[in-house]
């Protein structure tokens, strides 16, 4: 089932309290444990879109893709040139968190540096 997912930055040096203008909405299929689901991400791909906003920066649009690769053969990442692999910004072991509110992830920006972001709301989309 396909849900929206809004996920805050955590804390980090840069942002001691973390801070809820910079992170990510998005929509992507989860199974019944709350596991982004590749089965289901094949036939709704089209509507995995991500937004990312950041606090200073004009907001970022791109699409949630599954991959071969990774630690466990896949990987997940957010695509916001299907014609650049440069600007990609990659899950960090997204397979196997479960998506639930309060809980962490993390995502590496373009630049390969890793943030942690907070669960802070998922609901139908």
């Amino acid at each position: 089932m396909l849900q929206h997912i809004t996920l805050t930055l955590a804390r980090e040096p840069d942002f001691p309290e973390g801070s809820a203008e910079c992170g990510y909405d998005m929509v992507a299929p989860l199974d019944a444990a709350g596991h982004l689901d590749p089965e289901a991400w094949h036939k709704v791909k089209a509507q995995c879109r991500v937004r990312r906003f950041w606090i200073g920066e004009d907001d970022r649009s791109g699409l949630l893709v599954h991959q071969a690769g990774g630690v466990h053969g896949a990987t997940w990442k957010i695509d916001y040139d299907p014609k650049a692999s440069d600007e990609d910004e990659s899950g960090y072991r997204l397979e196997t968190h479960q998506f639930v509110a309060n809980e962490y992830v993390s995502i590496r920006d373009g630049g390969g540096h890793p943030h942690t972001f907070k669960i802070t709301e998922i609901h139908p989309a």
